[in-house]
Parts: structure tokens; C-alpha cells; sequence
């Protein structure tokens, strides 16, 4: 009579086996965590959540009524507008103006890199103030453009200019000379070597810069009020609207504003935020 002695089952391979998730959060770290957590919960989430309940407060045919009204409707499409153009020019004049800044020397260069900052500086007011001096009805460059439609781009121009000049000008003083002298030994032309070589690490920063530039367009209020005039379905932009509805006690109608100003915000920087993604992980 044989026996046979039972074998124990091999062990699955370590591999295999399901690891705990680790943290590195120490003490002081959870501390600081929970800090950052409630600081941001209560100057952003929170006003925002307070925002969205007060625009639905009313039921959802009553949020689009405010939204349909041709007068809110003319301001948040101008608003629109005015900020994805400015955006669009920012990239491209934000972008040779960092270039100008880190690739050549020439008398007075720093003197322009004081000046770019000016719009973060300035008061808005103040801003409208001096660009209503320069474009109003005694230009004395013979450019009357207050209370128009290009008021608005104009005051939007001035204060997001410096956004994708300095997002871009530190990316473009990393960037190693070497390559570009590599390139240009292997017989690539100079558009050549920007357009393969430069421009994709530069994409991330311009990216990151639009995002930054279309959010300031969107709610900007204190250039314009003395600029475009506010008046409606010709100057009148979604932060001055909202101003409105409040004066009105109309509180319902500038959460909606407020709540579309913020959902075609938080939508432009997500897409710019994923394009900025791809961006460096195919560099």
C-alpha cells in the first residue's frame, strides 16, 4: 500500500502579488496638505460651488432664460470673442517678443523687460484711464476707438500681454544652443530648425501661457469700465453684465453669467492643459 504525501501549492510569484499603496506624506506633510486643502476650499471651491447653486437656484429653465436674454447673450459672446483673439494674437507676439528678449542684445532691453510688467502691476482703472488718453475722443494718435467694440480688444491686448512672454522667455533660455547648431550643421534652414526643434519645446509654455491669457480676458472688468463705455450689444462685456444684474438685485441672473464665464474657462484651460500634456510627453 503506498501513500502519497500531499505537496504544498507553489507560492504565486511575488511579482503577482497585490502591494499595498505606499505614502510619502509625513506628518508635516498631512498638516501642510490639509492647510493647502481648507485655504483652497475656501477662496476658490467653495465660492465656486456657491456660485453654481445660486445660478440653479431657480431650476434650469430659469438659468437659460437669463442666459437668453439678447442683451447677456451680446456681452458674453463679445467677451468671448475679444478674449480668443487677444489669446491667439498673445501667441504669436508674446512669443517674438520672449524670442527678441532672450536671443538678442540691443540699448534698452531692460528697460522693455520693466515695461512688460506694467499691466501686472497697473491698476486696471488706472489702465483703462491711460488707454482712454491714447484712443479716446482727443487721440493724439488719431485713433478714436472708445466706447467700441475694439475697446475691448484693445484693453484686453494691454493687460494679458505679459502672460505667454513670460511663461516662454525662461523655456527659451533653457534651451540648449547645441542642438539647434546641430541641426543647422546636417543642412536644416533656419524655419526648419524652429518648426522641429524649437517650437515643440516652446508649445507646453505658449500653451500654458494662452490658458492664463483667455482666463484674464474673460473676467476682466476695471479697464474696460472707463474705455469701452459698457454700452449694450456694441461694448458691453460679461463682467460689466454681471455688475448690472446685481445693481438689479438680480442676483440670479449674474450667477448664470458668472457660471457660463466659468464653464467656457474651465473648458479653453482643460484643452489647453491636455495639448501642453501631449506636448511634453512627445518631447
Amino acid at each position: 500500500m503506498t501513500t502519497t504525501i500531499p505537496t504544498a501549492e507553489p507560492a504565486a510569484p511575488r511579482s503577482t502579488r497585490r502591494s499595498r499603496p505606499t505614502t510619502t506624506l509625513t506628518r508635516t506633510s498631512g498638516i501642510g496638505l490639509g492647510v493647502t486643502m481648507l485655504w483652497f476650499s475656501l477662496l476658490v471651491l467653495i465660492p465656486l460651488v456657491a456660485v453654481i447653486i445660486t445660478a440653479s437656484s431657480g431650476g434650469w429653465s430659469a438659468f437659460a432664460n437669463q442666459l437668453n436674454n439678447e442683451q447677456t447673450a451680446s456681452a458674453i459672446l463679445l467677451t468671448i470673442r475679444a478674449a480668443i483673439v487677444v489669446t491667439l494674437i498673445n501667441v504669436v507676439v508674446g512669443t517674438v517678443i520672449a524670442w527678441v528678449l532672450v536671443r538678442d542684445k540691443f540699448w534698452g532691453k531692460g528697460l522693455l523687460e520693466v515695461i512688460i510688467d506694467i499691466p501686472f502691476a497697473l491698476p486696471t482703472i488706472v489702465a483703462g484711464l491711460v488707454l482712454l488718453s491714447l484712443y479716446g475722443s482727443e487721440s493724439p494718435l488719431g485713433l478714436h476707438w472708445a466706447n467700441t467694440s475694439m475697446s475691448v480688444y484693445l484693453a484686453l491686448a494691454f493687460v494679458t500681454l505679459p502672460f505667454v512672454v513670460r511663461m516662454v522667455q525662461p523655456v527659451l533660455e533653457e534651451l540648449d544652443a547645441d542642438v539647434e547648431e546641430a541641426a543647422a550643421s546636417l543642412g536644416a534652414s533656419r524655419f526648419t530648425t524652429f518648426r522641429r526643434i524649437i517650437l515643440p519645446s516652446l508649445a507646453p509654455a505658449i500653451a500654458a501661457g494662452a490658458a492664463l491669457s483667455f482666463a484674464r480676458g474673460m473676467g476682466e472688468y476695471g479697464s474696460l469700465v472707463l474705455l469701452s463705455g459698457n454700452l449694450p450689444f456694441k461694448s458691453e462685456v460679461a463682467s460689466v453684465r454681471i455688475l448690472s444684474a446685481i445693481e438689479n438685485d438680480n442676483r440670479e441672473g449674474a450667477a448664470a453669467i458668472a457660471a457660463m464665464l466659468l464653464v467656457v474657462s474651465l473648458l479653453v484651460i482643460v484643452v489647453l492643459d491636455l495639448v501642453q500634456r501631449r506636448m511634453v510627453r512627445r518631447g
